[in-house]
C-alpha cells in the first residue's frame, strides 16, 4: 500500500503531466505561425484510424459460426457508418452505433 506521501506525489505527477499535455500544443503551435503540414495531415487521416481501430477491437471476439453469428455487430457498424456518412460527426456516429450495438444485445439477441 502507498504510503501518503507516495499518493501526494503520484496525484503532482498526474496533475504535472496533464497540464504539459494540455498546454504542450500550444506552445508547439502558436496562432502566429502556420501549422505544419505534417499536422494537417494527421488530422485527415487519424479519424480513419480510429474508425478502423475500433472496428477490429470490437469485432476480434466474433464467432460467425456460433450464437447471433455477428449480426449485431453489423447492424451496429451499419449504423456507425450512416451516421457518420449523414452528419460527419465521429463522437456521435462512434456513439449511435455502441448504443444500437447495446440495445441489440441486450434487448434482441
Amino acid at each position: 500500500m502507498m504510503s501518503f506521501k507516495h499518493q501526494l506525489i503520484t496525484v503532482a505527477l498526474i496533475i504535472l503531466a496533464t497540464a504539459i499535455m494540455r498546454f504542450l500544443p500550444f506552445v508547439l503551435f502558436p496562432d502566429n505561425k502556420p501549422t505544419p503540414r505534417f499536422i494537417h495531415y494527421l488530422g485527415v487521416v487519424l479519424p480513419a484510424a480510429v474508425f478502423g481501430l475500433l472496428m477490429v477491437y470490437a469485432l476480434k471476439g466474433v464467432n460467425v459460426l456460433d450464437g447471433s453469428h455477428g449480426i449485431p455487430e453489423l447492424i451496429g457498424i451499419a449504423v456507425t457508418a450512416g451516421v457518420h456518412l449523414w452528419k460527419k460527426q465521429m463522437l456521435l456516429s462512434i456513439s449511435a452505433g455502441t448504443i444500437c450495438y447495446m440495445l441489440l444485445v441486450q434487448f434482441v439477441f
